[in-house]
Order: structure tokens, then sequence, then C-alpha cells
């Protein structure tokens, strides 16, 4: 049994896919396996797979036709055979070191999983320019267990998949996977929000071993044609916390915090010409969940709580005040030269500027709504 399975989604990718499996073939932790899918590439990504595999006996490459990214990933995790897995996107790549590290850890503590802080970055220029995440708020929640089922506060860090590492075991017994709706995006929400509902050991680490690529065009972040994959990705969580009512008496208002703000994303993302028909089933969504009383007005700043009743009430107003954002490039450009990315959260996703009061107030909350 190797000690991590890396999981590798593929599909041409062939620009960034070098410095990809160099940095994954060069790790410090030795004994892995590395597992690409290819899901039906058209450029030269799948005969660079295979040249690879060609020279490391630890590569193994699956050959797929095209059925989009959940599809993919749950390929890859059902042919893994390592104690944890691990995820590196392809136009991504990682330390030397992270996959030790990692793993060093997770065993040491026996959690389910483990993640890191982490880089994102841009190439400009010629110059590569790295801005860092956290994923926690404060300090205080590195370097020790913490049990989701206990304290609701890590559903409110930044979210991604990639910058850790699952135990396998954990992963199976409760059937953890993405969502496989072909031609989707972001089905690593569901998969995300599964690992923290189900996981009673976890662990941070206050150290970035991974680099996330911020300006690859055809990042399906940047894909405006997909107005609607984050509402199926919603209900395909809502499906799953439905499906276990112990859970959704738990998370049903994280969750919709969590909805709120990939609505938002999305919102900011999509073309002008898509964004009336968006905001429609972002209303309607939100003025369900209001009127049912799922609404957890705890885990809201005061100014988002402000939008949801302006989006509600007014949509057209909503709209005349939010169609002039700028881009996710633009905005990192802006930072940039405002020379204070080291200290900003990118989008809003984290709790970077949250007051340590309103954290309390949603731990507490959290508690008292497990004692009801």
């Amino acid at each position: 049994m190797p000690k991590v399975s890396i999981i590798i989604p593929v599909y041409n990718v062939e620009k960034y896919l070098k410095e990809c499996l160099d940095s994954v073939v060069n790790q410090t932790l030795t004994d892995v396996e590395i597992i690409c899918v290819d899901d039906g590439s058209t450029d030269t990504s799948a005969q660079m797979l295979d040249t690879y595999a060609a020279k490391d006996k630890r590569f193994k490459v699956i050959h797929k036709e095209n059925g989009g990214y959940g599809k993919a990933m749950n390929v890859g995790f059902d042919q893994a055979t390592g104690e944890y897995i691990g995820i590196v996107e392809p136009d991504d790549y990682i330390a030397p070191d992270m996959y030790e590290s990692l793993y060093q850890k997770a065993v040491e503590n026996q959690v389910d999983f483990i993640k890191a802080d982490f880089n994102r970055f841009i190439d400009r220029d010629g110059k590569r320019v790295f801005f860092y995440n956290q994923l926690a708020p404060q300090k205080t929640y590195y370097n020790r267990v913490l049990n989701p089922q206990e304290d609701v506060t890590p559903f409110l860090f930044t979210m991604n998949t990639w910058s850790g590492i699952y135990k396998k075991s954990f992963l199976d017994t409760y059937h953890i996977r993405h969502h496989e709706t072909p031609g989707a995006s972001f089905q690593d929400n569901g998969f995300w929000f599964q690992t923290f509902a189900r996981a009673t050991r976890i662990y941070f680490l206050d150290k970035p071993f991974y680099m996330n690529r911020r300006d690859n065009p055809n990042s399906s972040i940047k894909n405006k044609e997909k107005v609607f994959c984050i509402k199926q990705e919603y209900d395909y969580i809502r499906t799953f916390l439905d499906n276990n009512p112990e859970l959704k008496k738990k998370f049903l208002g994280v969750y919709h915090y969590k909805r709120f703000h990939n609505y938002e994303f999305t919102f900011s993302r999509i073309d002008n010409a898509f964004k009336k028909l968006f905001l429609q089933t972002y209303a309607a969504d939100y003025r369900d969940a209001f009127s049912k009383g799922e609404i957890d007005e705890s885990f809201f700043l005061p100014g988002e709580l402000k939008t949801l009743r302006t989006l509600i009430k007014n949509p057209d107003k909503y709209y005349r005040q939010n169609t002039h954002q700028l881009s996710f490039g633009e905005k990192l450009f802006s930072i940039k030269n405002q020379g204070i990315y080291k200290v900003f959260t990118l989008l809003g996703l984290s709790f970077k500027f949250k007051s340590k009061k309103l954290l309390a107030r949603q731990k507490t909350n959290f508690e008292n709504s497990l004692k009801k």
C-alpha cells in the first residue's frame, strides 16, 4: 500500500502539465502512486502522460472518454490504493516536501484529513507573482486536531480540495465522491462539503505547499458559459443533507452561507448577458430559504444580509448595483499594485476580515443548535 495516492485529472493542459508532473515526481516522499486520469484530451496531454509513465513505474495512466471533472476524479479515487489520497490540478504544482510533511502529520494525529495554507500565483510580464492564502482566519485553529461535529468554524475557512490529503478509509466508509454531472463545473464543492460534514478529526498546517494557478484562460472559473453549474452543485449538496437528517440539522445553516458566497462569486464572473437570468434563480432560492426559516443569520455579516434582502426584494436594484465588478485578473492586478496582496484574502471567500466577536457568535449559535 503506497502512503499517498496522488490523483491528477487531465484535460487539454499541455501548456502547464510538465511543471505539474515534475513537481509530483520529485516529491521527497517517494512511496506514492500517481494516478493520472486523461479525460479525453485532444491536445498532446495524453501522450505526455504516457511518456512519464514509461519512465516511472509509480504512474498509472487511465485514458477515458470525456465525461467531466467529477467523473474523472471518481475514476481516480476508485483506482487509488494508498493510505491517503491527494489531489493536484494539472495546471498547478506543489512544493517538493508537500506530501511528506502532510503524511507525517496525518499519521501522527490520526486525522480524517489534513490541509495546509497555499499560494495562488499568476505569470505576468515574465515574472511569477505569488499571493499567500490562509485557510483559517486565526492561528489558534492551526496545528491541533479539530472536530467539525462539535465546532462549525472550520466550515467557514477558505474552500479547496487540493491543499491536503484524505484518509482513504474515511472516504470509502462514507462513499465520499464528486458529483458527476457531465460538463458541469465546481464539482469539488460537493466533495469538500461532504468531507467536513463527515469528519471528526481534521488538522490545518500554517505553511503553504500548494501553488494554485489563477491565470489559465481555460479554467472553469473563467468559463462564463456555465452559468448554472454552481446551482446544480449546491442542489447536489442539498440532496446529500436531505438524505442525512442528522447532518442536515447540524449543517443546513452553514450550507446556505457557503452557497451564498459561491452564488456571489458566480454572479461577479459571468457575462452581463446572463446576470439577470442568474439572479432569477439566485433570488428564488433564497426567497424560499428565508420563507422556510432555514437561514441562520448568525453566519452572515450585516452587509451580507443586506445584500440578500436587496436581492430578494428588488432584483433590478441589485443588478444595477453589481454589474460593473472587476474580473478576477483585474482584481488581482489591482491588489498587487496597491501593495496589500500579502494581507488580503482574495474573492472574499475566507474570513480574513471577520471579527473574533462574529466568529465566537457563530460558534455559540452552532453549539446551542446541538442542544436542541
